[in-house]
């Protein structure tokens, strides 16, 4: 198949999905609950969206996290809305398994996010029981890099430790270790490869920095377009070897990268397929999304989640290109729709990351 094919066929699928993104303003879908159980956590790394401290807020009661989840299986069910467990560190909560037994026996599909400190093989056995299906676990370079950026010595030990234990336990439907690339660890990228190969991991999911949270204050530390290059040509390469490595779902890559470093295309799925419940009660879309009032649609403590998924959200479900005319004007703004709600500044209404001029 030649190039011009390949684009022509790729063009004919993003128009297809611009269609039903425009659907899902109308008619979003809950397909994936996230619950922020705490945002407190044993480590404290420099890129943490959240600006997680080992002495932050503990997280709403499990009665309450409960409520949340019966009032979506009455109205959603249990079978298309995945539930994703995410902090802070979750598993730093006594009433972690109490919680998510409970979800298990509701009927829900969950997975969490986690540094994988903790995850002894008894608690690797906890957490198949409880019914958790599949799980990512950060790795964020070799040990004294990883160490170093996640505050916390003997933690790439304590992460990989973590990993083998799921591993060994098995009856997981996926375990993925996660990578965050900045412009001091982007040496480390074929070394790490070659350790994760290795390994009996599902996939390796490779990530840049993102310019949210504590990130902002390290801007020496963002990608370079060079970096940015060589992460999309490392994952390309990878794919087609056969190894499941993969980029997350964040930013627009143009018509040469798209589905060619993930199974498909750009869709921020923010306030349209994704909600997320925060660890004080208040409700927004994805948990990287800027926690400000116009961001927040609502707070469980006084209304319904249900009631706050399908009668707010406004901001997420229209283009976010609206807000700049640079990314109104773009003639890549049918595939793109001003990019991925996170990396937006609210503030200057434009895009943090933009990869037109980088990639495209």
């Amino acid at each position: 198949m030649t190039e011009s094919e390949i684009r022509a066929i790729k063009t004919r699928q993003m128009d297809k999905l611009a269609e039903w993104r425009e659907h899902l303003y109308r008619e979003p879908e809950l397909r994936e609950l996230f619950l922020e159980l705490t945002l407190r956590c044993n480590e404290r790394c420099f890129h943490c969206g959240s600006r997680c401290e080992s002495d932050a807020e503990v997280g709403m009661p499990a009665e309450k996290y409960l409520e949340v989840l019966s009032d979506v299986r009455d109205h959603f069910g249990t079978s298309k809305t995945r539930i994703s467990i995410t902090g802070g560190e979750p598993l730093m909560r006594r009433d972690f398994f109490e919680i998510l037994g409970a979800a298990h026996e509701m009927g829900f599909a969950w997975g969490m996010t986690s540094n994988g400190t903790l995850i002894t093989p008894a608690v690797a056995r906890k957490l198949r029981e409880t019914g958790m299906r599949t799980i990512s676990i950060s790795i964020d370079g070799l040990p004294e890099t990883h160490d170093r950026l996640r505050g916390l010595p003997g933690g790439w030990k304590l992460a990989m430790a973590g990993i083998e234990n799921l591993i060994a336990e098995g009856g997981f439907r996926h375990i993925q270790v996660t990578t965050v690339f900045n412009h001091g660890n982007i040496g480390e990228l074929d070394a790490l490869y070659e350790m994760f190969r290795d390994m009996d991991i599902d996939s390796w999911r490779v990530i840049g920095l993102e310019p949210i949270g504590r990130a902002l204050m390290h801007p020496d530390l963002m990608l370079t377009a060079e970096d940015q290059k060589r992460l999309f040509d490392f994952i390309r390469s990878q794919r087609n070897e056969g190894m499941p490595v993969t980029y997350g779902c964040s930013h627009y890559l143009g018509l040469e990268y798209e589905r060619e470093v993930r199974r498909w295309y750009f869709l921020c799925n923010a306030g349209r397929y994704v909600a997320s419940v925060m660890a004080n009660g208040d409700v927004g879309a994805c948990l990287d999304i800027e926690r400000r009032p116009e961001t927040i649609q609502g707070n469980v403590y006084e209304d319904c989640f249900t009631d706050i998924w399908r009668n707010r959200f406004e901001i997420f479900r229209q283009p976010i290109s609206r807000l700049s005319a640079t990314c109104r004007d773009c003639e890549h703004e049918k595939y793109c729709a001003g990019g991925a709600a996170h990396s937006w500044d609210f503030d200057k209404n434009e895009q943090r990351i933009c990869m037109k001029g980088i990639l495209f």
